[in-house]
């Protein structure tokens, strides 16, 4: 295991529209529910916890909860794949709760440990990539599977083990009834497949599309009050930040909370004034004000969207959740999540 780097990025997964057969990959697929949380790797040696998110930024002070938990329950020397999610809801009627966990992204040491105790969070594991000495990452995810579960049968609560299933239609049935749960999905795993990181080789089918976006701006509202619309961007293969689109549905409450958020992220020239940016013209409104306030892109947040028109948002996108636990230069235009193909003369017919 001295050879696998902790920064090792997770294994990804891409869109599909519908739950495959289970005959569609070689070697078969096996199915998982989409936790709806951060993205976990694990590692425990020499007494250690470790946990870093997708995009290698450290978690570890953010649920000392879970250290303690994650410590008891892993072998002494192992990195594990998984999710942190919180639960919330009485006895019988939980869900998972987003808010609650991104609330745990919190600079503070004293907020850290008060919501450690108020809104305790849960690990949920679903692969092994080393145990002992053994680097498993290059063995297919049958063989890492079954290790896991060995492991998994001393787990005790917040520690879990994600359930699985060979049959496609338990997993449809999953992709229904779990979203009252709060999940978001169903994954399909290749079992032969090695540990391939940051590649999507995995399936994944959602309730709806979604990217996470660098927030590079806003224009202030035209009644002069407030934020207008959050400038979204997304890093190319050079490295560059690119404007693809905007949110703009905000309440006249939330234009003026945003304004405030942004405040420190503002970027300000020697006097203090804020640094203006300005957008393309549209050819259809050449006398619109294409200004706007300029921020250090560090902030990201993640929208739903219908369809990409080139490498922008077809349509102004939806304001999801704000994404702490992901780094601004993990957002580039891989992750979006293109439609399958459909037939046209399908819809003419």
């Amino acid at each position: 295991m001295t050879d696998l780097p902790f920064s090792i990025q997770p294994m990804l997964a891409k869109a599909v529209d519908a739950v495959p057969e289970p005959g569609s990959a070689p070697g078969g697929l096996v199915y998982e529910p989409k936790w709806d949380g951060f993205r976990a790797i694990v590692k425990i040696e020499d007494g250690t916890c470790e946990i870093g998110s997708r995009g290698s930024k450290t978690l570890t002070r953010y649920f000392p909860e879970l250290v303690e938990a994650l410590l008891e329950n892993l072998p002494a020397r192992c990195v594990v794949d998984g999710e942190i999610v919180v639960r919330r809801g009485e006895p019988g009627a939980e869900r998972l709760d987003w808010d609650a966990l991104s609330q745990r992204i919190h600079p503070a040491e004293s907020r850290v440990r008060l919501l450690a105790e108020e809104t305790p969070s849960s690990f949920v594991a679903f692969d092994l990539l080393a145990v002992g000495d053994d680097d498993l990452t290059a063995v297919p995810f049958a063989e890492r599977r079954r290790s896991l579960a060995d492991i998994g049968t001393s787990f005790s609560s917040p520690v879990h083990l994600s359930q699985v299933t060979h049959d496609v239609d338990v997993a449809r049935r999953w992709l229904v009834e779990f979203e009252g749960a709060g999940l978001d999905g169903v994954v399909a795993k290749p079992l032969g497949a090695a540990y391939e990181p940051n590649k999507r080789r995995m399936l994944k089918v959602k309730h709806h599309r979604s990217a996470d976006t660098v927030v590079l701006g806003y224009r202030v509202h035209k009644s002069g009050q407030g934020v207008g619309s959050l400038l979204l961007g997304l890093y190319d293969d050079a490295g560059e930040l690119r404007n693809v689109g905007g949110i703009s549905a905000f309440s006249d409450r939330r234009r003026l909370e945003l304004v405030e958020e942004l405040d420190a992220d503002v970027l300000r020239n020697d006097d203090g004034e804020a640094e203006l940016g300005e957008t393309e013209r549209s050819r259809f409104a050449s006398a619109r004000d294409v200004s706007y306030i300029r921020l250090r892109p560090r902030r990201v947040v993640e929208v739903r969207y219908d369809q990409m028109d080139g490498d922008r948002f077809r349509h102004t996108v939806q304001f999801d959740r704000w994404r702490p636990d992901r780094e601004a230069r993990s957002c580039t235009f891989e992750q979006l999540e293109l439609p399958a193909a459909y037939d046209l003369s399908r819809v003419l017919a």
